[in-house]
């Protein structure tokens, strides 16, 4: 039941938050949405950053779960804009809040989960050491990240998709290359 109750709360937030800005959310609006009293939200959750925290937490771990290894660059991408194509307004009121921060963090923890499951799969097999590895990761998180930023800060108009696996077909070979090019040393 308890599950239940923490699970209406976030679904309640989360509509909620995709029909007006996060500033136009109060913790009654929540609490009239989903049927329960303030109390029970308060049982739950500090205030509403912590609901958003929570929500972003428990979507990464989602995340890591689904997605123990990745075996092409266009995965890390899908991993890492589903939520926002499922619920573009609420990502949208998210990101034009004063919370963004807490939005951009889940970004980049997704960034990194996917980009090094996916080097790592790339990598196994290659004498790599380990300082080149995460340049590699490095290098590739801030490629996705960026492209994330720049989607949201475009209001996500952009195909980001189709803009990505374009990126990808002009950019084939470069790993395999910095692969190459730190076993020779």
């Amino acid at each position: 039941m308890a599950g239940l109750t923490k699970k209406a709360i976030r679904s309640s937030f989360i509509k909620l938050l995709n029909e007006r800005p996060l500033s136009q959310i109060s913790v009654r609006d929540i609490v009239d949405d989903c049927g329960v009293n303030r109390n029970t939200f308060y049982y739950y959750f500090q205030d509403i950053p912590q609901l958003l925290e929570s929500i972003v937490n428990e979507d990464v771990q989602r995340i890591i779960r689904e997605y123990p290894t990745t075996s092409s660059i266009e995965e890390c991408l899908d991993a890492m804009i589903g939520f926002a194509l499922e619920n573009r307004k609420a990502v949208m009121h998210i990101y034009h809040s004063v919370n963004r921060d807490i939005y951009e963090q889940y970004q980049w923890r997704v960034c990194t989960h996917t980009v090094t499951t996916y080097v790592d799969s790339i990598l196994a097999g290659h004498n790599v050491a380990a300082p080149d590895r995460e340049l590699i990761i490095d290098y590739l998180r801030c490629v996705f990240f960026g492209l994330l930023i720049g989607w949201l800060e475009a209001g996500m108009q952009k195909d980001i998709q189709t803009r990505f696996h374009r990126i990808c077909e002009l950019k084939q070979g470069d790993l395999e290359q910095m692969i190459s090019r730190c076993e020779g040393q």
